[in-house]
């Protein structure tokens, strides 16, 4: 018998053991699925489950799913599908860990989204698309939406979480607020005597929605900016769904959710797509991603029957991060019995975005653009903080800062520029 305070040995094969199964629980098994059918032929989608991204020890891999439905024209759904990936990963630091990397995501995908949209316009195509674009690093799932398509996810426990936002101006009050604050106006389309049809739209251009990529015909007060939620699950996982507003504006979260019970992902994403079709007809294009996240070496379990979910109460589910941080080599792994909530944030403000505090302090080079990462000069840069209410509160040299080009977007897009100025490029 060891005295009282002894150091116990641990067999190597229960080290081993550990080793093995905190492996299992860091990396779950990712399987997806996805199905449409076409009308217009503007929707796409991203499916890429071995991304890799250097580590300071080796090689680290991740999954990217993203749905892009376009509108006018496909142009701007296939740029983004091409080059948003590769704008978020080019704004995150290089050399950091898992806990810093997934911590930097929230803002990387700010600066992508907005670099996307201006490297789209550049280009003088009136196009746009709504975006739903999904990384999961482990068991951590970080989302961020602009427009009406939507992500969903059911945990192994049956709750169901509503993971992005809906820019439609006739459900979102504050954005409507934003838009004619910014120089914009909100109304129904008039069909002369003073009638008024359809849903609450944004003139000049007649856009229904509040958020997205491209659509510079609109104005600049239509943002690319993202709605981002971060959450980690618990290590039973779950189902996720990723839909086009084709599925949404027929289908609710249960009803998709129940219509493609233990089905495989592939199955269950065509079943989605033909409740919906079936239940209006094809009037849009209707496209769904299915990701079922489960943990490594488990065949993948029915779901249990859904509880019975009241949107009102969804929010309180979720259990908030813990201010104070907490390491797996200090402590015991402990499952959390409810999905927890890292990250959630959805102002359209850059100089808001760009302000949140983060564990990894050189988020952002001193003399490189948030946005674009273009290098500048000393003195070049202009602070994101110029001309906002804590703008006094900072010294000159307090970043993060954005080249003249990105300087005016962030200002054409907060309404400080007139509708209309917009910068002569030539169509390619």
């Amino acid at each position: 018998m060891s005295s009282k305070g002894e150091h116990q040995t641990v067999p190597l094969s229960v080290l081993l053991k550990r080793e093995s199964e905190s492996e299992k629980i860091e990396n779950p098994e990712i399987l997806h699925g996805q199905a449409s059918q076409s009308k217009k032929g503007e929707d796409f989608t991203l499916l890429k489950t071995e991304c890799q991204r250097a580590i300071r020890d080796g090689v680290a891999t991740f999954s990217v799913f993203g749905l892009f439905d376009g509108h006018n024209g496909s142009a701007a759904a296939i740029f983004t599908k091409e080059n948003l990936l590769n704008n978020v990963l080019s704004a995150i630091p290089a050399d950091l860990n898992r806990d810093e990397w997934v911590s930097v995501l929230p803002r990387a995908l700010v600066a992508g989204f907005v670099k996307t949209d201006k490297d789209f316009q550049e280009r003088a195509k009136t196009s746009g698309t709504t975006v739903t674009f999904v990384i999961i690093e482990g068991w951590v799932v970080t989302v961020a939406s602009v427009g009406d398509s939507r992500c969903i996810f059911q945990s192994a426990e049956g709750d169901i979480y509503y993971l992005s936002a809906d820019h439609r101006l006739e459900c979102n009050e504050e954005e409507r607020e934003r838009i004619t604050a910014s120089g914009g106006e909100v109304g129904r389309l008039n069909t002369g005597g003073g009638a008024q049809i359809g849903p609450l739209r944004c003139w000049p251009g007649g856009l229904c929605l509040s958020r997205s990529i491209g659509d510079m015909d609109v104005g600049e007060y239509i943002v690319p900016v993202p709605f981002v939620k971060q959450v980690k699950l618990s290590t039973a996982g779950g189902r996720l769904i990723v839909s086009s507003d084709g599925v949404w504006d027929v289908l609710s979260a249960e009803v998709a959710l129940e219509c493609c019970r233990g089905m495989p992902p592939d199955a269950a994403a065509a079943q989605i797509v033909k409740e919906a079709v079936q239940a209006k007809g094809l009037r849009d294009d209707t496209t769904c991603i299915v990701v079922d996240i489960l943990p490594l070496e488990k065949p993948p379990p029915p779901l249990p029957p859904p509880k019975k979910a009241v949107k009102c109460k969804l929010k309180a589910m979720f259990r908030k991060k813990s201010s104070e941080s907490s390491s797996h080599s200090d402590k015991e792994y402990t499952e959390p019995d409810v999905v927890e909530e890292l990250f959630e944030e959805g102002s359209a403000m850059l100089s808001e975005r760009f302000d949140t505090k983060y564990p990894v302090c050189n988020m952002f080079k001193l003399f490189t653009c948030a946005v674009c990462q273009l290098e500048m000069k000393p003195g070049e840069g202009n602070s994101i903080h110029a001309g906002t209410s804590n703008s006094v509160k900072l010294r000159p040299w307090d970043g993060p800062f954005l080249c003249t080009s990105c300087q005016e977007k962030k200002e054409a897009m907060e309404g400080k520029r007139p509708s209309g100025n917009k910068r002569d490029s030539d169509s390619d």
